[in-house]
């Protein structure tokens, strides 16, 4: 833009994206220049109460901050939205959700990508006062993500990522759902960050957790360290002491050969020392849960543990 500036207004151009609410934008050039500007096609209004202040297609930065200032104030972005923001991997949503109070209607017409979500429990201190575009918390982005998910899986799988991939704590989810009120899929919430609590990081662990309580299994340690013969920390899946018995879930990550090597070591290493070692893909947890039960209990039996 040709005009001359103030140093504010310059700022917040940059700050997003050249994205402004049509208030802001008249404030600087005045309503009447404003309406010129889009009739002209110099600037674009992808929704109503916003402009763009280029003519060009938008980009992902730009997007997500029409979907926020379309919202309304006090909106911010959520879910998987946020989440990914602030590092989240491995689902793919092309939707942007945002987040409102739930007194608050939406009448705007936004972009076709934009999902609105109203909540009660959703006010000022679940918004990160430092990061841009304006949205929740780390842990609240993670629990609302892992609520509006079309699947359970899909639930269970953004809470154990999110602390898998060292984004939040346990106690930070187990704090973020004691503050909300009843929600969707609180039972299913509440287990599953009770399970990530007592060490399952990943889906399938969290799936082997829900097979050995069906099962009527004993219940196993979890995430137990142990030393290998060179020093270095191993980690077992579960871990039955008074058997001696260690199961281990294989995720897709355990193609990779070096990988697979190192845990076949560590599994001889184990067997050696008189353990039986136990070793499953995450697909047989999920859909053989029976016999995968059943090779448990033979060799908790064979370990001399009767329950």
């Amino acid at each position: 833009m040709s005009e001359t500036m103030p140093e504010q207004v310059a700022d917040l151009l940059a700050r997003q994206c050249g994205v402004l609410t049509i208030q802001s934008a008249a404030t600087w050039v005045g309503g009447p220049a404003v309406r010129w500007r889009i009739d002209a096609g110099r600037w674009q209004r992808p929704c109503y109460g916003v402009v763009v202040t280029h003519s060009g297609p938008l980009s992902k930065d730009q997007m997500l901050w029409v979907a926020v200032l379309c919202s309304g104030t006090g909106a911010a972005l959520a879910g998987l939205t946020a989440a990914e923001i602030d590092g989240l991997t491995g689902f793919d949503d092309r939707r942007i959700h945002v987040v409102v109070p739930a007194s608050r209607t939406v009448r705007t017409r936004l972009p076709d990508a934009a999902v609105v979500h109203r909540s009660r429990s959703f006010g000022r201190a679940d918004i990160h006062p430092a990061r841009q575009p304006p949205r929740t918390r780390t842990a609240r982005s993670i629990v609302d993500a892992a609520s509006w998910m079309r699947t359970e899986n899909g639930c269970r799988a953004v809470l154990a990522a999110g602390v898998q991939q060292r984004l939040i704590r346990p106690r930070d989810l187990v704090a973020e759902l004691a503050r909300r009120r009843n929600g969707p899929r609180q039972a299913l919430l509440s287990a599953t960050i009770a399970d990530i609590t007592g060490g399952a990081q990943a889906l399938s662990e969290l799936d082997f957790c829900r097979l050995t309580r069906r099962s009527g299994l004993p219940e196993p340690s979890r995430q137990v360290l142990r030393r290998d013969s060179s020093g270095r920390a191993r980690w077992l899946d579960a871990y039955w002491e008074r058997a001696r018995v260690v199961a281990e879930i294989d995720g897709l990550w355990h193609m990779d050969a070096a990988a697979w090597w190192a845990d076949m070591r560590r599994d001889n290493e184990l067997t050696i020392s008189g353990y039986r070692v136990l070793r499953f893909p995450a697909f047989a947890v999920r859909e053989r849960p029976d016999l995968v039960a059943a090779q448990i209990a033979e060799a908790l039996r064979l370990g001399g543990l009767n329950w």
